[in-house]
């Protein structure tokens, strides 16, 4: 079962595509450009459609998503977090 999906294995993060993710849960990842999956523990409850860190990121990291620069971070997150606006911002602001 794929619970995460991924653009590009150079992505900081991935999309949760499955309902109910929650804090200690293994979840399997399809990088969709190179054709393979990753295994992360998560790390808190994750909403569907929400992100979830797969690389570590400290504090003012920028955020890659699909490829593309998305904002950065606003404090560190680990491998496995959930990544949203309270812990990334647009770097527009």
């Amino acid at each position: 079962m794929i619970h995460f999906v991924v653009h590009d294995e150079h992505d900081s993060v991935g999309v949760v595509v499955v309902e109910g993710v929650k804090s200690g849960q293994q979840l399997s990842g399809w990088i969709m450009d190179q054709d393979k999956t990753i295994k992360v523990r998560a790390q808190s409850d994750i909403p569907i459609g929400h992100k979830l860190a797969i690389a570590k990121l400290a504090a003012n990291d920028t955020v890659i998503k699909y490829g593309v620069d998305i904002g950065r971070t606003v404090a560190p997150i680990k491998v496995g977090e959930h990544a949203h606006v309270h812990n990334i911002k647009t770097k527009r602001w």
